[in-house]
């Protein structure tokens, strides 16, 4: 096999996918907010890797336009979620995901 050879369509969608299941499986087992941001940005980014790899198999710029725009949303999503967590740490002592659920109205 030489070493130039292109990587099958399939590999890049099965790597996405594992990438997308591992952060997903995170963010429901983990209970630090923390480690979910992380968990929810490794499946934006799983997403991301898709985008890229349709649009260079189908030969068009749309899937470059889109990851632009995802990892715009995936930084304003982390610069408010972490705004949010040190607020309710300020106030809570705590970041711990059940004792916030008493937030609830």
């Amino acid at each position: 096999m030489a070493w130039n050879a292109p990587v099958p369509f399939a590999s890049w969608v099965m790597l996405s996918g594992v990438l997308f299941s591992i952060g997903a499986v995170g963010f429901l087992i983990r209970k630090d907010p923390i480690i979910m941001f992380m968990c929810i940005e490794l499946m934006l980014n799983a997403g991301n890797l898709l985008f890229i790899a349709a649009a260079r198999y189908l030969g068009i710029m749309a899937g470059q336009v889109f990851v632009f725009f995802v990892m715009a949303v995936a930084a304003a999503e982390v610069a408010v979620g972490l705004a949010i967590i040190v607020a309710i740490f300020r106030t809570k002592s705590t970041i711990d995901v059940d004792e916030m659920s008493g937030m609830r109205g």
